[in-house]
């Protein structure tokens, strides 16, 4: 829901150039369903996710509707939704104009897809390179390689990394091996790694999703129980700090890689605003999600059946607890 508005806020500011197709990686921000086909209790191919989609279908997004790479999509001439790679309702003709190859859970550690047992970064490339043969065996070398090069390509994870592993790692894990400034560190090299990668295979029009205030997602602040239930100000520092070598990264990328246009789509700010004055976007509540009690349930513990599962979730900015 809110999510909507901050990744929408790319097109504004990405190159005005029309593009022939969307191309997503990253979380559950962006996925479209992938985990639905996947051996994962992170799904949410049920209501109530997808009971505003069309049809009132749940798809595997993790929304109650549309999530923003098909608002962006749309908003740059093309089809409204942008289909998920694995899922079997679609073929190659359907990904000629997007594809999202994204998996809800994952993060640019592949520990981080572990604790889950989510699609890692890794496997998601893999994906793009099946799908760009498959692309020029339906439209032919020439035409699949202008839409692969003047795509706009979406990435946009971290946040998974920070609270789904960093802060919740055993002994042995992450905690263990990196103060936070050493793990943001980290995990700039990882992305630095995979724009790389996205650039040798032809990408070259990119906006790369910096982190939001995500000491304030609604799980976050449930379990912040010394904190008044009050957003968790050290994630929020961590997550401006991480953003910050983000925005260097993006700045040396675009330097050093011939071709590529990269911009850093930044929903802090904003986000945080809709947290704390959420009346002035249209919202009416801002601490707790939709879902069941809408403290804490995400995937299977968020449900159609639970009695305090909302009925309007326009009024909510967060669809579930770790709504990203």
């Amino acid at each position: 829901m809110a999510h909507v508005l901050l990744l929408l806020l790319f097109v504004a500011t990405v190159c005005e150039a029309k593009v022939p197709a969307v191309i997503v990686f990253g979380d559950s921000s962006v996925d479209a369903g992938n985990n639905n086909v996947i051996s994962t209790v992170l799904k949410s191919n049920f209501r109530p996710y997808g009971r505003d989609f069309v049809g009132g279908r749940p798809t595997g997004r993790f929304s109650n509707g549309r999530i923003p790479p098909d608002f962006i999509s749309e908003a740059f001439g093309l089809k409204p939704t942008v289909p998920a790679y694995l899922d079997p309702m679609y073929s190659i003709k359907d990904f000629a104009t997007g594809v999202c190859f994204a998996s809800a859970g994952t993060g640019y550690d592949n520990a981080t897809s572990a604790v889950l047992n989510v699609i890692p970064m890794w496997q998601e490339m893999e994906y793009y390179k099946e799908y760009k043969q498959k692309l020029r065996s339906y439209l032919g070398n020439h035409k699949a390689n202008f839409i692969l090069s003047e795509a706009l390509y979406l990435v946009s994870l971290g946040t998974n990394d920070f609270l789904e592993n960093y802060y919740m790692s055993l002994p042995g894990g992450r905690q263990s091996q990196f103060t936070v400034g050493q793990y943001e560190d980290f995990l700039v090299v990882l992305a630095k790694d995979l724009i790389t990668e996205l650039h040798r295979l032809g990408a070259r029009k990119v906006s790369l999703t910096a982190l939001p205030p995500m000491g304030c997602l609604p799980l976050e602040r449930t379990t912040n129980i010394f904190g008044y239930n009050e957003c968790v100000q050290e994630y929020n520092d961590v997550a401006v700090e991480f953003n910050g070598k983000l925005r260097k990264l993006v700045a040396r990328m675009n330097r050093l890689l011939p071709g590529l246009r990269m911009v850093l789509s930044e929903p802090y700010d904003l986000f945080l605003q809709i947290i704390k004055k959420p009346s002035s976007f249209g919202f009416d509540i801002a601490q707790r999600a939709c879902c069941a009690t809408g403290l804490y349930e995400m995937s299977y513990l968020c449900n159609q059946q639970n009695p305090f599962t909302c009925t309007d979730a326009s009024k909510y900015v967060f669809c579930d607890g770790e709504d990203e």
